[in-house]
């Protein structure tokens, strides 16, 4: 028997979700043609979506118009690490019902700008893997497989 364990556990969807729920600042990575961009927003989980706010600029453009997006959450400590990872489409928030139900949710701007602008992200699939920190391994010599 060894004393090897894997360093990198794979999450379930519903891991990913409630870890998702535990922050409220991520990045969303658009692609629009040729053109991929990445950009910080906050943001809070609603059911199996992500609901951000946004003014109106290359951001929310990009999102609109590209609609497919990847949206990324992660943390560390001193012994361990995660990373979320949601494939999705993006859609803008626009009935009066749909307003008034993203306004009700714990959302609000980071930066003191007007954001009028609410967007949907709606999970196509979703993945995530958690990390035990440490030293890497020896590299010399026989390696656990």
């Amino acid at each position: 028997m060894n004393d090897y364990s894997d360093p990198v556990t794979v999450l379930d969807d519903a891991a990913c979700w409630k870890l998702l729920g535990s922050l409220t600042v991520g990045r969303v990575v658009t692609r629009v043609g040729e053109v991929v961009d990445i950009f910080p927003v906050n943001y809070v989980t609603d059911e199996k979506s992500i609901v951000l706010r946004t003014a109106e600029g290359s951001k929310y453009a990009e999102m609109i118009i590209g609609e497919e997006v990847l949206f990324e959450v992660d943390a560390y400590t001193d012994t361990e690490a995660w990373s979320v990872v949601v494939r999705g489409r993006a859609r803008r928030i626009e009935t009066e019902a749909e307003i008034a139900a993203a306004e009700a949710l714990p959302l609000r701007p980071l930066v003191p700008t007007l954001k009028r602008n609410f967007v949907r992200i709606e999970a196509v699939s979703v993945s995530g893997r958690q990390f035990e920190l440490g030293e890497e391994p020896p590299r010399d010599g026989v390696q656990p497989y």
